[in-house]
């Protein structure tokens, strides 16, 4: 099944490997891949390029994942962006607590392209 989704994505993650995986799949997909390491360059990133979607790890150095995400959702120029938490913390109680500071949708590793691709269509209202 192809895929396909022209739309801006921030990518926030601090593990290469992990970084590499998800840029590829979206960009195969159709999408321009914004990348960010550290929560701090996420904030100034997504105030300075104005992502249509924003995929985020949980667990950072600095700021976690959640922590941006409050963060994002408090500023004016990001708070409607969608934000889909793309994590290993697989308890039910990191999904409440994801979705309770504002994320989109909650993914989590390891998972498919199509996992991946549907999460962030979910988020923008398209559907497959």
């Amino acid at each position: 099944m192809t895929l396909t989704l022209t739309k801006t994505i921030l990518v926030v993650e601090d593990t290469p490997s992990e970084m590499e995986l998800m840029s590829h799949y979206l960009r195969e997909s159709g999408c321009t891949v914004i990348n960010a390491v550290t929560a701090k360059e996420a904030m100034e990133k997504a105030i300075q390029h104005r992502p249509d979607v924003i995929v985020t790890d949980v667990v950072m150095p600095g700021m976690s994942g959640f922590e941006l995400c409050r963060s994002l959702k408090k500023q004016p120029e990001t708070s409607k962006v969608p934000i889909v938490i793309c994590t290993s913390k697989n308890q039910e109680i990191d999904r409440l607590w994801g979705m309770k500071q504002g994320a989109d949708a909650y993914l989590t590793k390891p998972y498919t392209r199509e996992q991946l691709l549907r999460a962030v269509m979910s988020v923008v209202g398209v559907g497959l």
